[in-house]
C-alpha cells in the first residue's frame, strides 16, 4: 500500500489534452500531380495542399497513406499563391 490510496483503487486516467490543430477531413488526394484537398470540420471550406510542402505528423508519416474521408488536424500559411495547407496531423 502506497500513500493513502487502498490497494487497487488506481487515480483515475488523465483527460485527453485537446490539441491546437483545425479538424477537416481529407476530400481528394491526386498522387498523379503530387497535391490534395481537405475540408475543414468547422466551415466546410476546402484547402490545397501540395505534398512537397506539408509535413505530416503521426503515425502515418508519408503522404502516400492520406486516404480521401480521413478525419485529420491541419495548421495553415500563407504562400506566394494563396493559403495553403502546412501541416497534416492524422490520428488514427
Amino acid at each position: 500500500m502506497t500513500g493513502d490510496r487502498p490497494e487497487g483503487d488506481e487515480p483515475p486516467a488523465p483527460e485527453p489534452v485537446a490539441d491546437r490543430y483545425y479538424r477537416g477531413v481529407i476530400s481528394r488526394v491526386y498522387y498523379g500531380s503530387d497535391s490534395g484537398t481537405l475540408r475543414s470540420e468547422a466551415t466546410g471550406r476546402e484547402y490545397r495542399f501540395k505534398f512537397p510542402f506539408v509535413e505530416i505528423v503521426g503515425p502515418i508519416p508519408r503522404v502516400d497513406g492520406l486516404r480521401e474521408g480521413m478525419a485529420v488536424g491541419f495548421d495553415l500559411g500563407w504562400t506566394s499563391k494563396g493559403i495553403r495547407v502546412t501541416l497534416i496531423r492524422v490520428y488514427d
